[in-house]
């Protein structure tokens, strides 16, 4: 069983760090899709994506799936014979399992145990509730998995970060520090708690979001790490607030390369405008997955990011009904390191 965390030590304290995206994997986790009022009109396309997508990590990697009742029955009949995917009866709302899992950590020998950050979730600021089930979803984890599990009262989602495993950590002040989530946290406050809980030496604090997303400005649709000082940035012409990013991050930390990773046209679905960004991606051991959404730039995307990675498969999936729940690959998905 997990056990929480004595209340005088913190992860940095026991030398523990949060590894890059990039990093070997056990595995990866994701929640099945059950909610339609997530993809209204489109669930059942969202679905086949989802399951083309769980399909294609299991080549690379374990897969852990968290689905229960009429969620798991589905789960058994897409992927419950398939090769690398184990199914675990707990109950989710919702599908964005890099929001709502664990943060898992790297151990600095093979003396300690295999740690997990369990950060409160409350739906992005209250925005749809009920969150109960997927709040309680690292403490799961933990008893699964057997990992000593560090709770936490600061409500952060996974998609609000991303790290290049050095001590450097991207963010949002829009996303963080909104009084929805944290009310009154200062910025000075939160960086602390990711040096805290994360090992965070520096905060590259960023701006800006994807017309159409509903999380007040998650990182990892804007920016993200592809190794440890290089971040591509997304941008589009009719955006020039995203490609302020590139000042920031030569402000802070001019060692670091940035590289342009175009963002698709404008996606409707009905009057919603779909947050689609190939910055979305999910990094697998020895692959790379992107989502496509059927824009002329789905290519430029693939060799941007071919580039980025030198060794490993980069390779497009459909997710063009994926993003008619706001949300893509990257949002779906959450790495346990090995």
């Amino acid at each position: 069983m997990s056990t929480d965390k004595p209340a005088a030590l913190s992860p940095r304290s026991l030398g523990y760090r949060w590894p890059a995206e990039w990093e070997p994997h056990a595995s990866t986790w994701l929640s099945w899709p059950h909610n339609r009022d997530t993809w209204p009109g489109v669930f059942d396309d969202a679905l086949q994506e989802f399951i083309q997508f769980t399909r294609a990590i299991a080549e690379y990697e374990p897969v852990n799936v968290l689905a229960s009742g009429a969620a798991a029955d589905s789960a058994s009949s897409a992927v419950g014979n398939y090769p690398n995917i184990t199914i675990h009866d707990v109950p989710t709302n919702d599908a964005w399992i890099r929001d709502h899992g664990p943060t898992f950590l790297t151990a600095p020998d093979a003396s300690l145990p295999k740690t997990l950050i369990d950060w409160k979730f409350n739906s992005w600021g209250g925005k749809y509730p009920p969150f109960d089930n997927d709040n309680r979803v690292p403490m799961r984890v933990a008893e699964i998995l057997g990992r000593r599990r560090f709770a936490n009262e600061i409500v952060l989602e996974g998609g609000a970060i991303d790290g290049n495993g050095a001590g450097t950590v991207l963010t949002t002040e829009s996303c963080v520090l909104s009084d929805t989530r944290n009310e009154g946290l200062t910025k000075s406050r939160f960086e602390s708690l990711l040096s805290e809980q994360l090992g965070a030496d520096e905060i590259i604090w960023l701006e800006g979001d994807v017309p159409g997303d509903d999380t007040d400005g998650h990182v990892d649709q804007i920016a993200r790490f592809v190794s440890e000082k290089v971040i591509t940035i997304a941008v589009r012409d009719d955006l020039p607030q995203l490609a302020e990013n590139r000042d920031r991050i030569a402000q802070k930390r001019p060692d670091i390369s940035v590289v342009d990773l175009p963002m698709p046209s404008q996606i409707f679905l009905g009057d919603q405008y779909l947050p689609a960004s190939y910055a979305n991606f999910y990094i697998v051991n020895r692959a790379v997955l992107v989502p496509q959404f059927g824009d002329v730039l789905d290519k430029t995307a693939l060799s941007i990011l071919s580039d980025l990675f030198p060794a490993r498969e980069v390779i497009g999936l459909p997710a063009r009904w994926i993003v008619g729940g706001l949300g893509a690959f990257h949002c779906m998905t959450q790495q346990e390191c090995a």
